[in-house]
């Protein structure tokens, strides 16, 4: 074994919830590693619920942020100018090997520009997920952070196809898995049972008793901006609870346009359960043994195809169609009556159960830690 170790810190970035689940299997796997990585985590502040971050945290197992930069909300130029500013004066100050940023919200871009200016090498964790829809900032973000990126994780191996036909030199991809399924195939023997969730918030679990029910998120701008999608997409979700009862983790965003909009009064349904966003593993136990996930999250599309749990999916594309080829989503837009067909052949078949991906396997941070440390080594050498 060599006596070579990697001595200046990776420095880790996270800003807002899905970045979370990526970054704990990604610094358990540090510590494990032989030798050890060195990590400093920083948080960006850009989710800035401090009781329900505290909770994520927990839930995940993620040690708590040695540096926390308390940026908040604004728009994207505002928070990402912001984040910016406050970062640069830790990277002055820690002197890293390299900042490694996971996924494509407005933190990930930041860093990642700080970083490259400064002669910094960046590391992308999820690079070459494409949607082909640049009406979406997590979009742009995601561009823009791989052609800047100096090593860049894939999550499926198609994502190499998009980065080279977009100028990234093949050699500096390494395709390593999904660190989102490593934190949900660790946590599965935490996770909070449904019922038990219900009735935290003051639902009757006997809404769920014959165990059918569906899951809801909904927080893109496209779809709860506006206030005519809004409502169809209430009136979509009210017409299938009459179907199956349905549980709404309701995203803040979410809450405040119905209330703005006046169409709160449309999900007030016996058949609805509203809750406030909840916990990972809260969510997690939900998911699992739900009969069908209704979500625009990326995210969740690839937990549901790794629980095998059909997925309906609001939205007009996705970056992640390894869950549509092979996995359990299906992606409907705001069709109502696919919606219908699809929730019909749920009910009635099971719906699509797929299969799980190459590398969904538990050990995709492993994969990432053993070639970062090389990879780090041979730029010192």
């Amino acid at each position: 074994m060599s006596d070579k170790r990697v001595t200046a810190p990776v420095l880790c970035v996270v800003g807002a919830r899905p970045n979370y689940m990526k970054m704990a299997p990604i610094l358990r796997a540090f510590d494990q590693h032989v030798p050890a990585i060195p990590w400093v985590l920083v948080h960006t502040g850009q989710h800035y619920d401090h009781a329900m971050n505290e909770r994520l945290f927990s839930g995940l197992r993620l040690p708590t942020p040695h540096h926390n930069l308390e940026v908040g909300s604004g728009t994207h130029a505002v928070q990402t100018a912001e984040i910016m500013k406050r970062f640069e004066p830790l990277v002055d100050e820690l002197g890293p090997s390299c900042v490694l940023v996971v996924g494509d919200v407005n933190s990930t871009l930041a860093c990642a520009l700080v970083a490259v200016k400064k002669h910094i090498p960046v590391v992308h964790v999820e690079a070459g997920l494409r949607s082909g829809d640049r009406a979406m900032p997590e979009e742009i973000n995601r561009i823009l952070v791989d052609r800047i990126s100096d090593r860049l994780y894939t999550t499926e191996r198609s994502a190499l196809d998009n980065l080279v036909g977009e100028g990234v030199a093949q050699d500096w991809v390494h395709f390593a898995g999904n660190v989102m399924i490593d934190s949900l195939l660790s946590s599965q023997p935490l996770a909070v049972p449904p019922a038990k969730t219900l009735a935290e918030h003051g639902i009757a679990p006997a809404l769920i008793a014959d165990g059918r029910y569906g899951v809801v998120t909904l927080h893109r701008p496209s779809n709860v901006d506006d206030p005519e999608q809004l409502k169809r997409l209430a009136a979509m979700l009210t017409r299938a609870a009459e179907r199956l009862p349905l549980v709404f983790a309701i995203h803040p965003r979410t809450r405040g346009n119905l209330e703005k909009f006046g169409l709160g009064a449309l999900l007030d349904n016996p058949r609805i359960a509203l809750l406030p966003p909840l916990g990972y593993l809260e969510m997690l136990g939900l998911m699992s043994a739900a009969t069908v996930m209704i979500t625009d999250s990326g995210g969740l599309q690839e937990e549901t195809t790794a629980l095998s749990v059909p997925c309906l999916t609001l939205r007009e594309n996705t970056e992640r169609p390894i869950t549509v080829e092979q996995g359990t989503n299906t992606v409907i837009g705001i069709d109502d009556a696919l919606f219908a067909r699809s929730l019909d052949d749920i009910l009635a078949t099971g719906g699509k159960r797929g299969r799980v991906p190459e590398y969904w396997d538990g050990h995709a941070a492993e994969r990432i830690a053993a070639d970062l440390n090389n990879w780090l080594l041979q730029r010192s050498a």
